[in-house]
């Protein structure tokens, strides 16, 4: 295939690219049929009449153009060739087995009949692209073989001329067998590859989509599911601070909202490019979380009643860093806290952001509560989530327990690279 064929192209039709495959433009029943009319109409008609008024040259003193006995049995020999053509499809093998018999079975009954046997070729080609090569390997070179063989027992004039022709016939057949066999594999080989890369695709992009469907919802239900505990409680006590909950709880959700029509918004947006349509509903404007936001997500936090300091400059970093890595870093703390407010007992937690010989470096961590808590770490989607993150940038992530029931989360990212 020539190595500029773009094989990811949406023009490029990997079926259609198949010889004789199932998207190619010929239908399936011509493509059984062509062989053996081909072969009937180009052997069968010349050996009638090659064989019923062709001169005998073992016999010398038959007259030209006089009705040979016996004709009709060359008839049948050329005949036999297409008809099994017809089984080709489902036993290429056996079809080239006898192919070559009847060819071999012609050349001894007539050796004047010097018409190639047409359909013995179409038997080595789609035997070959077929797989059955054994089979005709085997048959083609048994068949010659054998006919040679019988021919000088019988005394059967055959031209050393002839031989070497039809010798170098065959081999060259099997040739063009076995370079369509090559290419129909490379093509199919093409196609599963590209497939591949299509579903690897889809993947990935599957679990992005996950991943941040999780972090804007887990973070956005953790935190109206705080605030409704508060309204409830203090509803009868404090009218005044549970309407601050519920006003925590329509902003908190109107945001969640906001941030997954952006994301829904981005797949509608894929979507056109794809299709060249519009996939209905206007694509949001809303940019992307950053660092920039994340003085306002740890608000949201300490307005929950969990208190977030945070240390470093926001800064250096930020012009340090590109937006992949910002919404990365964003994110994960996002998540942190949110496993903090969620699942630990204290009321603090410190967010410290730095730069690092060429890293940023992010670090979440709480003291827990007094009581001790099961030492292990069992990964969740949030931490999957926020180590995906992280790798798919070239850093990493550490999560670990410095103290028995406090938590550390720290991600390394690698800085934007200068030109």
């Amino acid at each position: 295939m020539p190595p500029h064929w773009d094989t990811d192209a949406p023009w490029f039709d990997h079926e259609r690219s198949l010889p004789g495959g199932p998207g190619s433009r010929m239908p399936r029943a011509g493509r059984v049929l062509f062989p053996a009319i081909f072969s009937f109409l180009v052997q069968v008609p010349a050996t009638v009449l090659l064989a019923r008024y062709g001169r005998d040259f073992g016999h010398a003193g038959h007259d030209l153009g006089a009705p040979r006995p016996g004709w009709f049995l060359a008839v049948a020999l050329a005949l036999i060739g297409p008809i099994a053509l017809l089984g080709a499809r489902r036993f290429p093998g056996p079809v080239a087995a006898v192919c070559a018999a009847a060819a071999g079975a012609l050349i001894l009954l007539r050796p004047d009949v010097g018409l190639p046997y047409v359909a013995l070729g179409f038997a080595i080609v789609l035997g070959i692209v077929r797989g059955a090569r054994v089979w005709v390997y085997a048959s083609v070179a048994l068949a010659w073989t054998a006919t040679i063989a019988l021919a000088g027992t019988l005394g059967v004039p055959l031209q050393p001329a002839r031989v070497a022709l039809t010798t170098v016939a065959l081999a060259v057949l099997c040739a063009i067998g076995e370079t369509v066999r090559t290419r129909r594999e490379q093509m199919r080989e093409l196609r599963r590859r590209a497939d591949a890369r299509r579903q690897s695709a889809e993947q990935r992009e599957r679990v992005r989509i996950a991943r941040e469907l999780h972090d804007v919802l887990a973070h956005s239900l953790s935190l109206i599911n705080v605030q409704a505990g508060v309204g409830l409680h203090l509803i009868d006590s404090q009218p005044a601070k549970a309407a601050e909950a519920l006003a925590n709880i329509k902003l908190t959700s109107k945001n969640a909202l906001d941030e997954v029509r952006t994301v829904l918004g981005i797949l509608r947006a894929d979507a056109e490019g794809e299709t060249g349509e519009r996939a209905g509903g206007a694509v949001p404007l809303t940019p992307e979380p950053d660092l920039s936001r994340l003085p306002a997500l740890i608000d949201s936090y300490s307005a929950q009643g969990l208190h977030v300091w945070l240390v470093g400059q926001l800064a250096p970093v930020t012009e340090a860093t590109t937006a992949a890595t910002q919404l990365a870093l964003y994110r994960i703390c996002q998540e942190a806290l949110t496993n903090v407010l969620r699942h630990s007992q204290t009321l603090s937690a410190t967010v410290r952001l730095e730069l690092d010989d060429g890293d940023a470096v992010l670090t979440v961590t709480d003291e827990g509560s007094t009581e001790p808590l099961d030492p292990a770490i069992v990964p969740g989607g949030g931490l999957l989530g926020m180590r995906e993150r992280a790798e798919l940038l070239g850093g990493s992530l550490r999560v670990e327990r410095p103290s028995p029931g406090g938590f550390l989360v720290e991600a390394r990212l690698p800085l934007r690279r200068s030109r």
